[in-house]
């Protein structure tokens, strides 16, 4: 099938017909501007082939303009039996119709099935390898859908493009046995080979777990039956021997025994208990006795004490209190004539105050002219340090001409480095014919070459030189660089220009610094200080005549020197003072401690009358020793005579607990016979015994059946690896004529050059280049559109091989392909289009310009033309 010309009418932006005719055999172009129609007329040509006149989906809608309407696309084709018109209208009155001559051969549904067998029988056809929209150059696309009906395209060209393929596997008979294989084995497997649910061989696998849980359940339920059996039999044994008569009486009389002697035990040990009271008793009451001697004989030591202490105190407080006096009297004296030395001084002080004023006020006026200039030479020497600074600070400091002279010697070095290592040229002339090196005469000076340069040579022609890799022209380059930059930092033209800056810089601060030390040398605490001391000299004064102020200093100087002799001799008899009234006032104190003492002694003595005489609380202290000692021996003597209670206790605890235990146990085996009987009695009735024989039978007969079903899944298995594996060999046959299409194709970009491919999906996998191979999902964008495009056409070759011509319809498939690859992709559409028929459809027109081919142009039908 070929295309001979296309017409739409009310799609999109075409609300008027408009047609594209002349389309011929080989490459044809329409190259037009964006928005001019190029995507509309492919949607509205795919709208024909592959969507029904009765559809009302997406692809359709979007062919309607914005005020609406019936969309109509008419094609002229061309087959082996002649030329047709086809043409279909969507939404209103839709209609499907294929002409030849002007008669209609087919309407509806009758023309929809006619296109398709124009096609192709697989949705797409065809063209769903070899039609390229706008934006989808790869050969897979975002839609599932048609992704797959790509993949069934390859699959089907697989199929059929060669005999040797259909001999080797059979063909489309391949296809159906492998999908049967599939199928039976989808029954029993999901894809990733594990029992399906619900399926056949599931039910099994279910069947055999909940036998085998039954089968579990069954044998503990026998194994339970056996042991109660068993525990019946030992406990019956067990009761029989407990009640028998003789071991029962047996029991009794250890029972008695035990207890009588623990009675025995026991009175012995009351009478222990009484005597340990008695012997605490004793003991108690001769620790109170001592107690009460000893509180006797401290109450009268106290009081003893106390009046010693009292007789020792009186005469010292006596004598104490008349040294005080005498302190007190002699610290006053002192006292009275230092207050009377310091208020001479302080007359003498403000008389020499006063003296000294005078002497100041005339001498003011000259140190206060004196300060007055030198105020003056201070703020000049200010100013003149601020100037030289304000101008420092517009010069270029001498770090940044260092950095400058830096970035400059790495400049000349870079380009002495350059001239080294370059090409010395000259040219010593023998007539008035001159060299010319890049524009500028070349004489006997040897001039330096380091990049490629052309010799202009009169009469002859250009000298192109090049002198190899030598040094490094961009390190100069990049040197100078950074030295302008550095001069455009600092705002500098050049760096002699940078040199003047750094030297008035260094001018202005070393004004600046002589400034600043002359005023360091006018004024040192600064300018206002200078102009407050100024203002602290006093006028003269208008005093009446006072002594020089030598005279009054020399009179101040004896009183304060009587007031320095007076301080400390009334400091020492205060002092002294202080210290007699601190001494009476400790005895004092001391008198008043023992006072007290002796006061509590006294009470204290009154309080212990009571107890009795000292030599009577003596004799009663004896009389307890003795009666404690008589108590303690008759405790040692029942103590030594003491059966052993603990083992008393234990013999009868010992034979009370086998009694208890034995009616116990008897009272339990009996409950636990009742049990073991009623168990018993209910398996029995139950049969479990021949129901676990039934369940083991049946869980032998699922093992079986699930052996049986995974032999079929692993037959199945192997069978379908086979023939997975027969047509991925049949798939190798398949790719030798795509690769044999394919070849020259890659030859034109990539010399040597070939294509890995998948085997499920048929596309290329992975583009080989210098032995390499490389995955195309990372290739760049133009390399994978010009894989695409190459591959696409390899296709169509292939079709036309089969018999299954159809027209190849590019829109922009070259969107990221570089000029110089574009020139290659036009000679691979060149190349093929010499007996297959392209159309190209883009809106890169200048650069579309060498492509060659037929142009073609969107016109407007003329009144007297219309398609077949």
């Amino acid at each position: 099938m070929k295309l001979r010309a296309i017409r739409l009418d009310n799609v999109r932006r075409f609300t008027d017909p408009v047609e594209l005719c002349g389309i011929g055999d080989g490459l044809n172009v329409l190259s037009e501007p964006n928005e001019h129609g190029k995507s509309t007329l492919f949607d509205a040509l795919r709208a024909l082939f592959f969507e029904r006149h009765s559809s009302k989906n997406k692809a359709v809608s979007s062919l309607r303009p914005y005020s609406g309407g019936a969309p109509e696309v008419q094609a002229e084709i061309e087959t082996e039996q002649g030329r047709f018109t086809l043409a279909k209208r969507w939404f209103a009155k839709p209609m499907a119709e294929v002409r030849q001559n002007g008669r209609v051969i087919a309407q509806s549904d009758a023309a929809e099935d006619w296109i398709a067998r124009v096609l192709g029988t697989s949705e797409g056809g065809p063209a769903g390898l070899i039609w390229v929209r706008q934006g989808m150059t790869e050969l897979e696309g975002p839609v599932k859908a048609e992704n797959e009906a790509a993949l069934e395209a390859r699959r089907d060209l697989m199929s059929s493009v060669t005999e040797e393929v259909e001999a080797m596997t059979g063909g489309r008979r391949m296809d159906m046995a492998l999908a049967r294989v599939k199928a039976e084995l989808e029954q029993y497997v999901t894809p990733n080979r594990r029992p399906r649910k619900n399926g056949p061989l599931q039910e099994v696998i279910d069947r055999i777990a909940g036998l085998e849980r039954d089968e579990t359940e069954q044998q503990a339920r026998v194994h339970a039956l056996h042991r109660d059996l068993e525990t019946r039999k030992r406990h019956r044994k067990s009761l029989a021997d407990l009640e028998d008569p003789e071991e029962h009486q047996a029991r009794q009389a250890r029972l008695a025994h035990a207890g009588e002697t623990r009675a025995k035990a026991l009175r012995h040990a009351e009478q222990m208990t009484n005597a340990e009271q008695v012997v605490a008793a004793d003991e108690l009451a001769l620790s109170r006795a001592g107690e009460r001697l000893k509180q006797v004989q401290r109450a009268k030591t106290e009081l003893n004490a106390a009046r010693t202490a009292i007789d020792g105190v009186t005469p010292r407080l006596a004598a104490a209190q008349t040294a005080e006096g005498a302190a007190l009297a002699h610290a006053a004296t002192l006292q009275e004539a230092l207050q009377t030395a310091r208020q001479s001084e302080q007359q003498q002080a403000d008389l020499h105050r006063r003296a000294s004023l005078a002497e100041a006020a005339r001498q003011g006026a000259a140190r206060k002219a004196e300060l007055a200039l030198r105020i003056t030479q201070a703020e000049a020497a200010r100013k003149n340090h601020e100037e030289a600074r304000a101008e420092a600070s517009l010069c270029l400091t001498p770090e940044q001409l260092d950095t400058l002279e830096t970035l400059a010697r790495a400049v000349a070095t870079e380009r002495r480095l350059r001239e080294a290592g370059a090409v010395q040229i000259a040219f010593h002339a023998s007539g008035a014919q001159e060299v010319r090196l890049d524009g500028v005469a070349l004489g006997p000076v040897p001039a330096a070459l380091w990049a490629q340069t052309e010799l202009t040579l009169p009469g002859l022609g250009v000298l192109h030189i090049d002198p190899g890799a030598r040094h490094d022209s961009g390190a100069v380059a990049l040197a100078e660089d950074r030295l302008a930059q550095a001069l455009a930092r600092v705002a500098m033209p050049d760096l002699a220009q940078a040199r003047a800056s750094a030297q008035r810089h260094r001018e202005a601060a070393a004004r600046a610094r002589d400034a600043q030390a002359e005023l360091a040398v006018l004024a040192p605490k600064g300018i206002e200080a200078l102009r407050r001391d100024h203002a602290q000299i006093p006028a003269p004064l208008d005093m009446p005549d006072l002594p020089p102020p030598a005279q009054t200093q020399t009179t101040l100087e004896a009183a304060q020197a009587e007031v320095a002799r007076l301080g400390p001799l009334a400091a020492q008899a205060q002092d002294r003072a202080l210290e007699a009234r601190l001494e009476a006032g400790g005895l004092k104190q001391a008198l008043e401690a023992a006072t007290d003492r002796l006061t509590r002694a006294r009470m204290a003595c009154d309080d212990i009358a009571q107890l009795g005489e000292e030599d009577d609380l003596a004799a009663d202290l004896a009389r307890g020793r003795d009666r404690l000692q008589a108590s303690r021996a008759l405790l040692e003597e029942l103590a030594r005579k003491a059966p052993d209670l603990a083992a008393a206790e234990a013999a009868f605890s010992r034979a009370q607990s086998v009694m208890d235990a034995a009616r116990s146990e008897t009272i339990a085996l009996q409950t636990e016979l009742a049990r073991l009987d009623e168990r018993i009695l209910a398996a029995n009735g139950q049969a479990i015994e021949e129901t676990l024989r039934d369940t083991q039978e049946a869980l032998e007969a699922a093992r079986a059946t699930q052996t049986r079903l995974d032999h079929e899944v692993a037959v199945l298995i192997r069978l379908e690896d086979a023939l997975t594996h027969a047509r991925n060999a049949a798939r190798e046959q398949y790719f030798t004529p795509i690769a044999t299409a394919l070849r020259p194709l890659l030859g034109l970009l990539w010399p040597e050059a070939d294509l890995q491919w998948t085997s499920e999906k048929l596309l290329p996998e992975a583009l080989i280049r210098d032995g390499q191979a490389e995955p195309v999902e990372i290739l760049s964008g133009g390399t994978q559109e010009q894989i695409a495009l190459m591959v696409r056409l390899a296709f169509a070759r292939l079709l036309q091989d089969a018999g299954r011509i159809a027209p190849i319809i590019l829109d922009d498939a070259l969107v990221y392909t570089d000029d110089d690859r574009i020139e290659k992709m036009f000679d691979a559409l060149n190349r093929q289009a010499g007996d297959l028929q392209i159309l190209v459809l883009t809106c890169r027109q200048r650069a579309f310009r060498d492509l060659g081919g037929q142009r073609l142009r969107l016109t407007a039908p003329t009144p007297d033309r219309s398609l077949p």
